[in-house]
């Protein structure tokens, strides 16, 4: 469902082949493997753009189908051209490197920002996101824009992940070709996040941009074997992203090297006047530096699993066999490095849905299992994202009659067969509160939602056990840490197999670590000594370097 013009402009890009041969190998090639090799003139800026236009072609729109790209930026080639003279630097880190960013990611260019949603089909935002002028800042080639689940799966209960009304459904590169009976992915491509995601795991771009409410980076990255950093809130400006939720939304790198993920942490890591969740932000000079393989040594790492209080733990103890293998052998890895691994239970008083946090939700999914049945859903998500995305349809999107959440479901009501294949009883609730947050129901929510998830929760595990951080298996602590605040550094643990009862081919599984608000430094520390003892990415087979 993408737009003709953009598939006519990758079309167009394969079929050109480049100048200047590249002389590496691009698939799962590093982004600092990509930028060593522009800075010596290995190959430029236009050759990366149409190789990996040319993936995109092969391998996104033919072949198997992946539909992890909504649409290309007409205007990538040109970018390219104009930077094949500029070769990455310290001014410049990101001089003639391809990447994608979500399509929730507004770009004040010739590409839409839709969210997925067709009623977004033709609006164009204001401005770049700070976000992408960042990345332009530093030399990036913005190549288009990512598929996503619609308005990051805020429209409908039980929407598969990966599925935009506008776009289509993302598919996971690990098991293309298997689906469920409903014709979705048998292996989820991961949360909303997963056309980012899929990219980076299929060789479609350098890097790209996702964003997370709870677990839209997380989860997408575990499922894609890819390293993801979920930052503190405040971190990355959200100024120019479609909106959830304030208190949790954030944007974050994904990629395939913990390297990369803190070099583009050093772009994107900024103050912004357009987002006061930046005015505390801490950060360190660089978020490469002191990167060793011995950083793990003596770091207290919390497990919430303690076999002597077996039914608090939510986090451990459901894991399916092959999962708790990958942990059980990443503990392992810990250990060896000279971690101290502290097992013991989460306390009971941090768990989520605390008193006054959750609402019931009719859900009129028409392919949902559970079609007719309340679903709990979060009352911050649901308050917060009426004010949120009026506020940002308001003053960001252009070039389309749609000024509120009204008009979309008024929209998505009258296209009713192309626009609500799976309903939007997210959206409904949504517009049914204020949208000025005055209630008393949200604050209390709110508030609640910190004290469980921050001062009970992670506050109180982490200073009780003196920990460096926290340990959960795949994206199993997202929802915690978000609620927190708090940042989530995921990296590749290794492999598993069988969804819904049904057998399939391995795919990856992550595991993260979690820390205190500003901790990412500390966190992609650890990360990196795992990932180098480790060494658990492999690639997607059956996408050969073209």
């Amino acid at each position: 469902m993408n737009s003709p013009p953009a598939r006519d402009a990758g079309t167009a890009a394969a079929a050109v082949s480049a100048e200047t041969p590249i002389n590496l190998k691009l698939d799962n090639a590093s982004m600092s493997d990509i930028a060593h090799a522009l800075a010596s003139g290995r190959t430029t800026a236009t050759a990366l753009t149409k190789a990996y236009l040319a993936r995109i072609e092969a391998y996104d729109r033919d072949g198997p189908k992946l539909n992890s790209v909504r649409a290309l930026n007409p205007d990538a080639l040109a970018i390219a051209g104009k930077l094949d003279s500029t070769r990455p630097s310290a001014g410049q880190s990101l001089a003639g490197i391809p990447i994608l960013v979500k399509d929730n990611i507004a770009t004040g260019d010739k590409q839409p920002t839709t969210a997925g949603s067709l009623a977004l089909e033709g609006a164009h935002a204001r401005d770049d996101s700070t976000v992408v002028k960042l990345l332009r800042e530093a030399g990036a080639v913005i190549l288009g824009k990512a598929n996503l689940t619609e308005f990051a799966n805020m429209l409908a209960i039980d929407m598969p992940s990966g599925y935009s009304s506008l776009g289509g459904q993302v598919k996971n590169p690990y098991a293309p070709a298997l689906m469920d009976d409903h014709g979705h992915p048998a292996v989820s491509p991961g949360g909303s996040s997963s056309g980012s995601a899929v990219a980076v795991a299929a060789d479609l771009c350098a890097a790209s941009i996702g964003t997370e409410t709870s677990g839209s980076l997380l989860f997408p990255a575990s499922q894609n074997g890819l390293v993801t950093v979920k930052p503190t809130v405040g971190l990355i400006s959200r100024a120019g992203i479609v909106p959830i939720a304030h208190s949790l939304d954030t944007a974050g790198p994904m990629t395939r090297t913990v390297r990369d993920a803190a070099l583009l942490l050093n772009v994107l890591a900024a103050k912004d006047p357009r987002d006061p969740a930046t005015e505390p932000l801490r950060r360190p000079a660089d978020y490469t530096a002191d990167f060793t393989s011995d950083a793990m040594k003596g770091a207290r790492i919390g497990v919430p699993s303690d076999a002597a209080d077996p039914l608090n733990d939510p986090y451990f103890g459901k894991l399916p066999p092959k999962s708790a293998k990958v942990m059980a052998e990443a503990i392992k890895v810990l250990e060896d490095l000279g971690a101290v691994i502290v097992r013991a239970s989460m306390p009971t008083a941090g768990w989520m849905s605390g008193p006054g946090t959750i609402m019931a939700v009719l859900n009129r999914n028409p392919l949902s299992g559970n079609k007719g049945n309340p679903v709990v859903q979060r009352i911050v998500f649901l308050y917060e994202l009426k004010r949120d995305l009026n506020l940002y349809l308001k003053d960001w999107a252009t070039n389309t009659a749609i000024k509120s959440i009204a008009d979309i479901v008024a929209f998505n009501e009258a296209n009713a067969e192309k626009a609500l294949r799976f309903g939007q009883d997210l959206f409904l609730a949504a517009d049914l509160t204020r949208g000025d947050l005055r209630e008393r129901e949200y604050k209390s929510a709110l508030a609640m939602d910190l004290l469980s998830a921050r001062t009970r929760g992670m506050d109180a595990y982490m200073n009780q056990h003196k920990l460096d951080a926290v340990l959960f298996p795949g994206s199993g602590g997202a929802a915690i840490a978000a609620r927190a605040g708090y940042p989530s550094v995921m990296v590749p643990g290794g492999f598993i197999s069988g969804a819904d009862d049904k057998d399939t081919p391995d795919y990856p599984l992550g595991i993260t670590f979690a820390g205190r608000a500003w901790s990412e430094h500390k966190l992609l520390r650890l990360a990196y000594a795992y990932e180098q003892a480790s060494n658990m990415r492999k690639p997607p087979p059956g996408l050969p370097a073209l």
